[in-house]
């Protein structure tokens, strides 16, 4: 006897929602006119590709970045002649990197997927390189590749053969969250579900999903249902235990200089609220990291340092030497920082001090990739949502801690100056050139009275360079250390916050351009205003100083570093590219003021819809 009557849901959109596909895509034409198809008429779910463009669309994903292939050419199909190329709409990008890129900068702002084509295993192993990045990103991406029939019989001479790989997923499984290759249409409605619901599930990260050529093109002879997504949505993570919450308290409690340093964290206003609120009734000093995206107010009284770069400086190192308490949220390179602080491993000698480590992260470890980096020594090991944490402290922490009266004393901060109080300023720089610092400087001052959102900053932009006062006003850099994902990033960027009134600015490397430079095209396609500036040395400038310290180190002619290295004679035409591509832009910046004068032409172009790219000739830096 069944203990409840299962509604099985219909094949027509209709059926699933109490309207036709037309009536959807009537009603969502307005939202977009780019690319939009005709004599639809009211298609109905007939292929198995349909099935797969149902269950994607229920997950209410906006987008999908893609390179057309044929291996998934009924998919294709399916989202344009099916859906109405509405929910999700196509990006189109002219590279499987770029594609995987785009949905990175857009996943890092909204901490939701978008989705991802790729063309059989020739365009997987093209995206390679990013996958592996969104992944060191931590970032939610649900990916759709394609094979030829698995069934050899029905494959096509040639293509077919060399398109057909009997285990494509382990091309990227050691650095995906998760892959299946569905045999189904019914095998694939659950495919799309559990891979939202896996890149959805903190830890975020990358997906793939690859659909057999044949249940693409195969035509249903049977009812196959498409429930609604709601009832297979990522589960609620886990809240800290109260023990563990208030051990790290009363640890926090007995410390004379604790520190919180403030790692891979939330975008929500409501969640950066509570870090500030924490830190306050703590009483903490406060460090951030510029390869993660703003977490904490950089100005913050509590803030004392700028944000951590590339390498912990002295300064930094000096902070955690002093620490007798360490509250980590999620910060990705705990035991390096605090071995450069004691100068000791932290298996061999660890801290003195008492560490409080809140992350996930241990749930991705597969061996394969070293990404985790070295393992901290922990007194107390919390594994959840590092702002679940920050929420359960603040509701147990005693009353009488306030901003006023916090857990611990602020007397030991009597004399310590703040970093702002040597505040960043332009350098004597030569003619016909600029330090990426006059430009910080310059860029500070303009975004000092706007809403900017910073995409991405270059390889030793000073941290003293920007100031942080929302969790949307910087999106970090590449996890993965990857060259040519900065363009690409910032289309994502402006993507997520076309409607938000914010100014999207990445400012990216000449290597890194010249790289990415073809996910412009998207951006002009896709009509996303943002700006892309260019802080152009001519150079592959951070290995001409890999080449000098080996040179250095050997006694060999340092003035020979650059062989190689130059991007130079002749110089790559950076605007042409950019222009060629349909966005504006200019070149041969090489002073503040023309600096100045550069972004306010690029703002008026933003204010019209479009992307404005400038070329700033820097010193090697």
């Amino acid at each position: 006897m069944r203990l409840m009557t299962i509604l099985i849901f219909r094949l027509t959109f209709r059926d699933l929602w109490g309207e036709t596909m037309d009536d959807h895509n009537k009603k969502s034409a307005g939202d977009s006119e780019i690319d939009a198809p005709a004599n639809l008429g009211n298609p109905q779910m007939q292929w198995g590709s349909d099935v797969v463009a149902q269950a994607l669309r229920n997950l209410d994903i906006p987008y999908i970045a893609l390179v057309p292939g044929a291996s998934y050419r009924g998919f294709h199909d399916s989202i344009v002649n099916y859906l109405g190329n509405r929910t999700p709409q196509m990006i189109v990008c002219l590279h499987e990197e770029h594609a995987v890129s785009i949905a990175d900068g857009y996943g890092k702002v909204t901490e939701k997927p978008m989705a991802v084509a790729l063309h059989s295993n020739i365009g997987l192993m093209h995206a390679t390189m990013n996958i592996f990045n969104a992944w060191c990103d931590r970032t939610p991406m649900v990916m759709f590749g394609a094979t030829g029939p698995v069934d050899a019989h029905k494959r096509r001479p040639w293509a077919d053969w060399v398109h057909t790989s009997k285990d494509q997923g382990a091309l990227i499984r050691n650095y995906v969250k998760w892959d299946d290759q569905p045999a189904s249409p019914e095998a694939a409605v659950e495919a799309v579900y559990r891979a939202n619901q896996i890149a959805s599930t903190p830890p975020y990260g990358p997906v793939y999903v690859c659909l057999d050529l044949t249940v693409q093109e195969t035509k249903l002879d049977h009812d196959v249902s498409v429930p609604p997504a709601s009832r297979y949505a990522p589960p609620v993570t886990a809240m800290p235990p109260d023990d563990a919450v208030d051990a790290a308290i009363e640890a926090l409690a007995k410390a004379k200089y604790p520190i919180l340093m403030v790692g891979r964290v939330s975008r929500s206003q409501e969640e950066w609220d509570r870090r500030v609120d924490l830190a306050e009734r703590l009483g903490v000093h406060v460090l951030t990291h510029l390869f993660d995206p703003s977490a904490f107010p950089s100005e913050h009284p509590l803030h004392f340092h700028w944000p951590a770069q590339e390498f912990i400086l002295d300064s930094e190192a000096e902070i955690i030497a002093k620490a007798d308490a360490i509250l980590s949220l999620d910060w990705p390179d705990l035991a390096g920082y605090i071995r450069h602080g004691t100068g000791h491993s932290q298996t061999q000698k660890p801290t003195d001090a008492t560490v409080i480590q809140c992350s996930m992260d241990s749930l991705l470890a597969n061996g394969w990739s070293m990404d985790h980096q070295a393992l901290p020594a922990a007194d107390i090991n919390i594994l959840a949502r590092p702002d679940d944490l920050v929420k359960r402290m603040l509701e147990r922490l005693p009353a009488s801690c306030t901003a006023e009266n916090p857990l611990v004393s602020r007397d030991r901060y009597a004399g310590v100056k703040h970093w702002t109080e040597v505040p960043l300023e332009p350098e004597n720089d030569p003619d016909g050139v600029m330090s990426l610092q006059t430009m910080a400087y310059v860029l500070q001052e303009f975004a000092e009275t706007r809403e900017v959102t910073f995409a991405r900053l270059p390889i030793g932009w000073p941290g003293k360079g920007m100031r942080f006062r929302g969790p949307l006003d910087y999106m970090g850099k590449d996890g993965g250390l990857a060259v040519g994902t900065g363009p690409a990033h910032t289309v994502g960027t402006a993507l997520a916050l076309k409607d938000s009134g914010r100014t999207v600015i990445g400012i990216v490397g000449d290597g890194d351009y010249l790289m990415g430079v073809g996910a412009l095209w998207s951006a002009a396609k896709m009509r996303l205003p943002m700006m892309v500036i260019i802080a152009n040395n001519r150079s592959y400038y951070n290995d001409e100083r890999h080449q000098e310290r080996i040179a250095i180190q050997r006694d060999r002619p340092v003035e020979n570093k650059w062989i190689g290295q130059r991007l130079d004679d002749p110089a790559p035409d950076l605007i042409g590219m950019a222009k060629a591509q349909g966005l504006e832009g200019e070149g041969d910046i090489d002073s503040p003021e023309k600096l100045r004068e550069a972004l306010l032409r690029g703002e008026d172009v933003l204010r019209r819809g479009g992307a404005y790219v400038i070329d700033v000739r820097v010193l090697g830096y």
